[in-house]
């Protein structure tokens, strides 16, 4: 009998990855399914559970899928990073694990692969690392993030969020990058009322503030996590430092991603 150990967390409900596992697992093989939620080092993380609800619900689908394949399956959301993950499981789990499989995004759309998770799993493993790489249109939601501070509350902005989110399955991340002639609080409880108003309506969504700079904010952003397009929502014209300073087309730019503006008059 094997234990196989299977690392992912955005990719886990993914059709390739349980074909994949289903390939690699007999009928007398155990599985443990591992899915880290490690917050962004960067910023005050608001509504910290939606990250690990979102992780749990697709980390459900994948365990009854593969126990209706016939394996023994177990599995486990962690707020950890994943190659801690790997090394925690290795340590801990019984009976030792005999293979990894890993689960990402093409290296474009990963940021575990830009920080090389492959790689430092493989280093610490003693065991076969197999990498499976998820397409995009396998079923997976699209990561938008959001870039607001003062209009984060706009009746503009939420409604253009609310669309977006009846237009196919996506999970929202708003940073709100503080303004430096502001309280933290102040930031942070519009930042909490937008949450709450796109939570009621069944939406996907959390947040964090985050350095004042909206340009540095969306790109520690981008080189953290997986990102597939972005909004950015500014007062109109002359009142908004952001437009002077062309945040919008600076990112277009330089992260490659769809960038729309929504201009927030209230």
């Amino acid at each position: 009998m094997s234990h196989i150990l299977v690392i992912a967390n955005e990719t886990v409900a993914s059709e390739t990855l349980l074909d994949a596992v289903r390939g690699e697992a007999g009928s007398d093989d155990r599985v443990t399914v591992v899915a880290p939620v490690n917050e962004p080092s960067q910023g005050y993380v608001v509504y910290e559970d939606t990250r690990r609800a979102s992780a749990g619900r697709r980390l459900d689908k994948t365990l009854k899928a593969l126990r209706e394949a016939g394996l023994a399956t177990q599995g486990f959301v962690v707020e950890t990073g994943p190659v801690q993950a790997a090394k925690d499981a290795l340590a801990q789990l019984e009976p030792k694990i005999d293979e990894i499989v890993l689960a990402t995004h093409s290296v474009e759309r990963s940021g575990w692969m830009r920080r090389d998770v492959l790689g430092d799993i493989e280093r610490i493993a003693g065991v076969p690392v197999k990498h499976v790489v998820v397409e995009p249109t396998d079923g997976g939601e699209t990561n938008v993030l959001v870039i607001a501070n003062q209009t984060v509350v706009s009746d503009e902005l939420l409604e253009r969020i609310r669309k977006r989110a009846a237009k196919s399955p996506a999970s929202f991340l708003i940073v709100a990058p503080q303004s430096d002639d502001e309280e933290h609080a102040d930031a942070d409880k519009r930042l909490r009322f937008a949450l709450t108003e796109l939570r009621s309506a069944g939406i996907d969504a959390h947040g964090q503030v985050v350095h004042p700079d909206p340009y540095t904010a969306a790109r520690q952003v981008v080189n953290d996590e997986r990102v597939d397009e972005i909004i950015v929502s500014t007062f109109p014209g002359e009142r908004s430092g952001w437009l002077r300073r062309d945040l919008v087309q600076r990112l277009r730019k330089d992260t490659g991603l769809p960038v729309e503006h929504v201009i927030s008059t209230s």
